[in-house]
Order: structure tokens, then C-alpha cells, then sequence
């Protein structure tokens, strides 16, 4: 396959009853383009109906494709996704759509040029959170916390679900990446930062859905039990050189 401008990676787990909207305005937006794109659903092993969807619709939409695994978590689907496309310019984006498919420019060029990783930010200088319980916002900032601190500096939103990653660094990035869970994105980062790769926080509109896959105290545990992996996973040279 030729190499396209713009992947769109969606992660995907028992997302049956919103995919096909989701899907439909992807494509549709997509489709007013001038560049390339393609867009992959990586199914994490779903046990409802959301892999059939993907696959009816992609059976007249050539520019969609299903990668179905077996479960295993968010950062093994998405980083299946991203090895697989083929886009110059690869986005990570939630399938719950919380940041809308329209700001996808935000992350692009012209309006971000030579930076290897763009980061949709809720927490930049911009940035809008539209219905967000004070819960779930203050349990985010104790995590982005205990982010720096352990690490990753400098970054206000390690974890909103919306990042775009030049194609080139896809391969070092997530050839290397071990954490199949949620705290994925920050052993992403962790690793672009030793690799000296660049980093810009770009502020966007986040939306707060219900039936978030995030479990609040069980995952913020295991999420944080993550951090000390990827530390202890550094002191023996876990990420040095190309899996």
C-alpha cells in the first residue's frame, strides 16, 4: 500500500452501540479532505457486535480497516494500529469521539510543522473540558501529578486521548512499547523523550462521555503501579534499541 497522508487509529473494545456513528462521522469529515487518508479500527477483542459493524462498513469504505485481537488492553490495540497504517501523520483518537474529529487540524500541518508528536491537550492554554465531574478532573490532576514526578516532565496531558505521531518515529515509539493497559501513552512519552523526539501540546475542546472504559479506582491504581514499571523497565535497559 502506498504510504497516505493521515492514519486515524481508533481503539476499540465492546463499542457496539456508538462505532457505526463514530465511524460514519470520521468518513464524512474525512472525505471533504484534499489529503490522502485511511482509517484503522483496531478491535481489542471484542465480545459484542462491534467487530462485525467495523467490518460491514469496511466492506464499502476502502479506506477503512479492521484489525481484530485478542484482548489484551488499550495500548496493545492501539499499538497494533499504529504499526499497521501507513500514514504519514498517524492520530491516535478515542472512539468515543471526546475530542471531535474536527480539531484533527490542530495536530497537523501547516498549523504544527517539525514536531514528531503533537499532543491534544485539556489542560494547555486553550483548551476547553465541556461536562467533566469535578471527580474525574481532580483524580486526572493527581495522576498528571504522580506523571511528572515519576516520568514524564513537563507535560500538563499525558492522557486525553487524541495525539498525532509522525510516521517515521511510529516504529521506535511503539516497537518499544510494553504497557498493553491504559498508561500506555506515558511510556510512549517517556520513550520519545530519551530518544529526544519533540513534543508540543496543542489545546483542544474534550467532551466528557458516560461509559468511559476507565475504571476509577481500580484502574488509577494499576495506572500508577505503571509508572514505577516504566522506571524500573529503564534501570534495566528495557527501552534501549529497537525491538
Amino acid at each position: 500500500m502506498d504510504q497516505v497522508f493521515l492514519s486515524i487509529v481508533i481503539p476499540a473494545y465492546n463499542e457496539e452501540a456508538r462505532i457505526s456513528a463514530t465511524l460514519e462521522r470520521v468518513i464524512s469529515y474525512l472525505g471533504g479532505r484534499s489529503y490522502s487518508w485511511e482509517v484503522l479500527v483496531a478491535d481489542d477483542g471484542s465480545t459484542d457486535g462491534t467487530a462485525s459493524l467495523v467490518s460491514q462498513m469496511a466492506a464499502t469504505q476502502p479506506n477503512l480497516r479492521l484489525i481484530s485481537l485478542d484482548h489484551r488492553g488499550k495500548g496493545w490495540a492501539v499499538k497494533n494500529a499504529m504499526l499497521a497504517a501507513q500514514g504519514e501523520y498517524r492520530i491516535l483518537c478515542d472512539a468515543d469521539l471526546s475530542v471531535p474529529i474536527e480539531q484533527v487540524e490542530r495536530l497537523l500541518p501547516p498549523l504544527v510543522s517539525e514536531v514528531d508528536i503533537s499532543l491534544g491537550s485539556r489542560a494547555a492554554p486553550g483548551a476547553q473540558r465541556i461536562g467533566e465531574p469535578t471527580r474525574r478532573h481532580l483524580m486526572g490532576r493527581i495522576y498528571n501529578a504522580l506523571v511528572r514526578i515519576i516520568a514524564v516532565s513537563g507535560i500538563q496531558d499525558t492522557q486525553c486521548g487524541f495525539k498525532c505521531y509522525r510516521g517515521e518515529v511510529v516504529p521506535s515509539l511503539f516497537g518499544r512499547l510494553t504497557m498493553d493497559g491504559f498508561a500506555f501513552d506515558v511510556e510512549v512519552l517517556f520513550i520519545a523523550g530519551k530518544e529526544g523526539m519533540s513534543l508540543q501540546e496543542i489545546p483542544v475542546d474534550w467532551y466528557y462521555r458516560e461509559n468511559s472504559k476507565v475504571r476509577d479506582f481500580r484502574d488509577s491504581v494499576a495506572m500508577t503501579l505503571d509508572l514505577l514499571r516504566i522506571r524500573w523497565r529503564h534501570l534495566r535497559g528495557r527501552y534501549q534499541g529497537q525491538e
